[in-house]
């Protein structure tokens, strides 16, 4: 499915939380750069088999980074890390990629898979909803501004015997003990299930999921109409530590759809984010435009919208590893994006992606950077 439903309903939030972002960041970042003209190019980096590989940095990405920073370590031009990773909160996010890659790094400048649920909290405010995934998905949830949700651990601990190969699992979970957290789980509608980053225990989240799914929220009910369900991204795999890729929510997706749509009469609904959809890398110039104000001291723009969308990149480049997600995306986002896919992750071959083709391929991050300098004719 897509977003069009939600694109309308979202910008006026956007817009706000973009300014409420930018404030931050340009108290965060107050010895920023001045330039003369500002700069017509932007970049966006992937995270995963682009800059690290787990959380070893490859490709010579921490000088590569450096090259966009001054002398004193201020920003000098505009980049972003569009993701379909999560788990954390892009605050925290931020703070363990400065330490990575020994650079300052604002959480404005972290987008990741789930950056979009933001533009939901109107909807879900005050619903019981259930986030679902690996690092701390109640935790962002919570940031977002959702006030009733739970993690997919805390509310299966809510029902005896739901989970019937818990009793054989070596690792354990939180459980809730408190009285008032069983009494509202046990009485109120799950009214939606966010998929945040990538499930830990597919066996146990696949069987909570659907008993909520089935029976419109209320697990041991009658059947009853599905709620929402939202997913970070598709991914259906990722490079990770191991030599060749791991399967990611996109593989979960298809796991849980497929075991639905067996036991229901009405096949599962739900909407994904992340890439390669266009609307998140729109969402990514937005927010580039943003740092070149404040590279600039341009307040006004910076908190005006229709000044900051007056202003145009000549080019945007999107430096990627996964054909399907990276590339694919900034071509379906068009002008001014050019793609450049890198041989440190998902893709490994010795020529162009002959489904996605992107308009460079190059070895390393290391690579790409060197090209966009000279191209942009920066040292």
């Amino acid at each position: 499915m897509s977003l069009r439903i939600l694109r309308k309903a979202s910008q006026t939030q956007n817009a706000k939380q973009l300014s409420s972002s930018f404030s931050k960041f340009t108290r965060s970042f107050s010895q920023l750069s001045s330039q003369s003209k500002p700069p017509s190019f932007g970049i966006a980096f992937d995270i995963d088999g682009v800059v690290l590989r787990s959380e070893a940095p490859i490709g010579g990405s921490p000088q590569v980074l450096r090259r966009l920073y001054d002398d004193s370590g201020n920003l000098s031009i505009p980049y972003v890390f569009l993701t379909n990773g999560g788990g954390f909160t892009e605050s925290k996010r931020a703070l363990e990629l400065s330490e990575l890659l020994g650079v300052k790094i604002s959480p404005l400048q972290v987008l990741q898979g789930h950056t979009p649920f933001k533009q939901l909290v109107n909807r879900f405010e005050n619903e019981l909803i259930v986030a679902v995934g690996k690092g701390e998905p109640a935790a962002v949830m919570s940031e977002y501004g959702f006030k009733n949700v739970l993690s997919i651990d805390d509310y299966a601990s809510c029902f005896e015997n739901i989970d019937p190969l818990a009793p054989y699992k070596k690792w354990t979970t939180k459980q809730v003990k408190e009285v008032a957290a069983r009494d509202l789980v046990s009485s109120q509608r799950v009214q939606a299930a966010f998929i945040v980053s990538d499930s830990v225990d597919w066996s146990r989240d696949i069987q909570v999921l659907c008993d909520i799914f089935r029976t419109g929220g209320l697990p041991g009910r009658e059947i009853g109409h599905q709620p929402h369900l939202y997913f970070a991204h598709d991914d259906l795999a990722y490079q990770a530590a191991f030599p060749t890729e791991r399967f990611g929510m996109g593989a979960f997706r298809i796991a849980l759809e497929s075991i639905f749509n067996r036991i229901h009469p009405h096949a599962l609904e739900y909407t994904t984010f992340g890439k390669p959809n266009p609307f998140v890398f729109k969402n990514a110039e937005l927010v580039l435009k943003q740092l070149v104000s404040a590279l600039h001291d341009n307040l006004q723009v910076a908190n005006n919208q229709a000044n900051a969308g007056s202003y145009q990149f000549k080019t945007l480049y999107m430096i990627g590893d996964n054909p399907s997600v990276d590339i694919n995306g900034a071509r379906q986002a068009g002008h001014p994006w050019f793609s450049i896919l890198t041989r440190t992750g998902v893709f490994k071959g010795k020529e162009n992606h002959a489904e996605f083709p992107a308009d460079l391929v190059v070895d390393t991050v290391e690579e790409a950077v060197d090209f966009v300098l000279r191209k942009e004719c920066i040292s």
